[in-house]
């Protein structure tokens, strides 16, 4: 191969692997920003069926996204069942999704802990990377739109009045 030919195979190679990165790099998930559509989703739910954002159009939506062998997620958990059952009449609904693969676990948790809001499960974590999840616990927060209002990144106490007010100011609008 002469020397004109070689440099017209490496252009053609930096230019097809250039083009490769690009649109792989633009194809990448981003995680979900305050304003954005939240990404809708269908989850197998506990103990039958799917759970399904679209179910949940026109309410306010907390999508918590947890694990029973996460600390920090087990310390939330009874303040946003409190939480929960307090802003159920307010027109906002928690939505736990949680990444077990262990369904025992999980259904032994939900059981014990008396969970009252939908359960369900992203086992492979496919919703999680979605969203942009990268420390768990991580909660969600959908205005009546499904636009993003605010993420929570790690344990929160769902019972401080500053988060509730906030959340029932979004469920009036």
């Amino acid at each position: 191969m002469n020397k004109s030919n070689a440099l017209k195979v490496a252009a053609l190679i930096v230019i097809v692997g250039g083009s490769v990165y690009f649109a792989l790099r633009q194809s990448a998930p981003h995680p979900v920003a305050i304003g954005d559509r939240a990404p809708d989703f269908s989850v197998p739910a506990l103990p039958l069926g799917d759970l399904d954002l679209k179910n949940y159009i026109g309410q306010v939506v907390v999508v918590n996204l947890w694990a029973t062998w996460c600390p920090p997620c087990v310390e939330e958990t009874p303040s946003l069942v409190q939480f929960a059952e307090k802003m159920r009449d307010h027109g906002v609904v928690v939505l736990g999704i949680s990444v077990d693969q262990d369904l025992t676990a999980l259904k032994d948790f939900v059981q014990e802990n008396k969970i009252p809001y939908p359960v369900g499960r992203d086992p492979n974590q496919t919703l999680s990377s979605r969203y942009g999840t990268y420390q768990f616990p991580e909660s969600y927060i959908l205005d009546r739109h499904g636009r993003l209002a605010e993420k929570i990144i790690g344990a929160t106490d769902w019972n401080d009045d500053r988060l509730q007010k906030f959340v029932l100011n979004l469920a009036s609008k």
